[in-house]
């Protein structure tokens, strides 16, 4: 099945989310996602990208996500599909793939 190259992002900080208990840093979040899809979803295209809610944000939508992420609206760090949050504070795979599933994206069944 043919599908768009999706666009996941991850928004985040380097303190850990003080009500995330024992969860891993958004950095650390960001490069566990990676992995995992790389490893469930090989040679399947999509793009990633990490945003910094403390350091110097360039565009207003991203501005937009950290502000609500520090108005306590969301949980860090916050996890989007093509703008659809899918995940925040303790992230779990199975909705990550699911979005990605649902986007076309075909597991390897031998992981």
């Amino acid at each position: 099945m043919e599908h768009t190259k999706p666009i996941i992002e991850i928004y985040g900080t380097a303190v850990i989310c003080a009500s995330c208990v024992n969860a891993p840093s958004s950095k650390d979040t960001y490069e566990w996602l990676q992995a995992a899809i790389n490893r469930k979803y090989p040679q399947q295209a999509y793009n990633i990208r990490y945003v910094d809610i403390e350091g110097p944000i360039e565009n207003e939508r991203d501005q937009d996500y950290a502000a609500r992420i520090q108005e306590d609206e969301f949980f860090y760090p916050l996890v989007l599909i093509n703008d659809e949050v899918v995940g925040e504070g303790y992230v779990q795979l199975k909705p990550v793939f699911t979005a990605l599933e649902n986007l076309g994206f075909t597991p390897d069944e031998t992981v």
